[in-house]
């Protein structure tokens, strides 16, 4: 150890010191692998790491890349591009309070995680498949230990082919062993199999389909055997007190009994995120635009209302996919994905009006026809319309929306136009009252679709087309 290592860190008896940086681990098995790399950074609340499990858990099951197979919950949420020499890949996984089975990877892994309250053992191992094919013992004989205590912010690298084990600290625990977000350095890397790769370059990979399983000779082996009482080199790694210290002690009571409580209210709250985008801004035209099919509906009396809202984005890849099929995508973004704050505005109107037969709809009114069976004119093959026109050289196609209820008659339009990398997203209404009361709910309800309706579904709806668009 050099002058300078031995100034920045005291010793207190065998094997243990105090670090003034992130308390570190390097395991380091053969010269032909990578060492494997763990990293303390941060001391989290007490109870921390159980209500982050619970709460970031609920969120991951909800995403569509969720799957839940090998005891490690998973997602992706980043794909590679490697048209554009891109060949990283984000996921999350958590592992709960009964661990994960040992498995590999074939490509490199780099991840930051939260422990649990209870804190994490990971387990590494090295052993080759003709050690484990000659003596499953072998594998005990190339494992090495890294305990990471409770709610813990830390890191972790390592290469291909390395055997790996996330669990609690304490058999049996009640808590969860940690979450994480992992970076997939090169997605293609490593012997992975035809059917691996084909996956990968089709943005179908999960971790699950880029896991191999120690073979089952070995799991009954390890069955057998009790890890717990096995003597695996460990290296223990700690912010807030040295192992087997009184205040360690103390804490891992305190952090376990506040992660119990944090994890359990977390899981009684329902997990929910926002979105705000400077980009995504719903203009309100002074004019309907002079091609609108909304001209010719309505025309042979008064209208008592009427009104055009226009989103635009410059987006080439979007663009690219062409007016007809971003318009069939943003009626569906209507059905499948309609904004909370409409849905709830919509069950109250929904409530006040039912009782007078008036009409009903769960969707915001300038789409709610999106859910009326189909009838003469369909759009896209699924969608029902009052009409619909495609422009002069496709880079533009409109429906025409609508129905007629006791107290008015509403026809809305939704266009969308290209233009080079431009894409033009419009909705437009136009309402006739046919009675004293709908000009006393249109007095109503006027500043509300104006303001807030009208311009959400729009802004939502290409927020959810955006989204859910494969990556160019």
């Amino acid at each position: 150890m050099s002058f300078a290592q031995a100034e920045n860190s005291m010793w207190f008896g065998p094997g243990s010191r105090v670090e003034s940086s992130f308390p570190s681990a390097q395991l380091r098995f053969n010269d032909a692998q990578l060492p494997v790399e763990v990293s303390l950074i941060a001391q989290l609340g007490h109870g921390a790491g159980n209500q982050l499990c619970a709460g970031v858990q609920e969120r991951q099951s909800k995403h569509r890349h969720f799957i839940d197979a090998l005891e490690e919950p998973s997602a992706r949420i980043g794909d590679a591009n490697f048209s554009k020499g891109d060949a990283t890949s984000l996921y999350m996984f958590s592992v709960g309070e009964n661990g994960h089975p040992f498995h590999r990877h074939a490509g490199h892994r780099v991840f930051t995680a939260v422990s649990g309250s209870g804190g994490a053992r990971l387990r590494f191992a090295s052993a080759t498949d003709e050690q484990l094919e000659r003596d499953p013992a072998s594998f005990i004989a190339a494992m090495r230990s890294v305990e990471i205590p409770p709610d813990c912010l830390f890191t972790v690298r390592f290469g291909g082919g390395i055997w790996h084990q996330f669990t609690p600290l304490k058999e049996r625990s009640a808590h969860p062993a940690l979450f994480a977000v992992s970076c997939h350095t090169n997605e293609l890397g490593g012997a992975l199999s035809d059917a691996q790769r084909s996956q990968v370059v089709s943005s179908e990979a999960s971790i699950p389909s880029l896991t191999e399983l120690l073979p089952e000779r070995v799991v009954a082996f390890l069955r057998g055997t009790s890890l717990e009482r096995s003597r695996v080199p460990t290296i223990v790694l700690s912010l807030d007190a040295p192992k087997g210290s009184v205040h360690a002690r103390l804490c891992s009571a305190v952090r376990a009994s506040a992660g119990w409580l944090r994890g359990h209210l977390s899981r009684c709250r329902r997990s929910i995120g926002y979105f705000w985008d400077s980009g995504l801004t719903v203009e309100h035209l002074a004019h309907m635009p002079p091609n609108s099919l909304l001209r010719e509906q309505l025309d042979d009396g008064p209208i008592h209302h009427e009104d055009t809202f226009r989103l635009s984005v410059i987006d080439g890849a979007l663009a690219r996919q062409g007016s007809h099929a971003l318009l069939a995508a943003l009626l569906q973004s209507f059905v499948e994905c309609p904004p909370d704050s409409v849905s709830q505005l919509m069950a109250l109107r929904n409530a006040l009006v039912k009782p007078m037969g008036l009409r009903t709809s769960p969707l915001g009114c300038p789409v709610s026809s999106l859910l009326s069976p189909c009838g003469e004119s369909v759009f896209a093959g699924r969608f029902p319309v009052k009409g619909q026109c495609a422009g002069r050289f496709g880079d533009s196609h409109e429906v025409v929306l609508g129905a007629n209820d006791k107290h008015l008659v509403f026809r809305s339009c939704v266009g969308v136009t290209v233009t080079g990398d431009r894409v033009d997203f419009t909705l437009g209404s136009r309402v006739r009252c046919t009675n004293r009361f709908g000009h006393v709910y249109m007095r109503l309800i006027d500043s509300a679709h104006r303001r807030h309706v009208a311009p959400t579904l729009l802004r939502h709806a290409v927020q959810n087309l955006r989204r859910t668009q494969p990556p160019a």
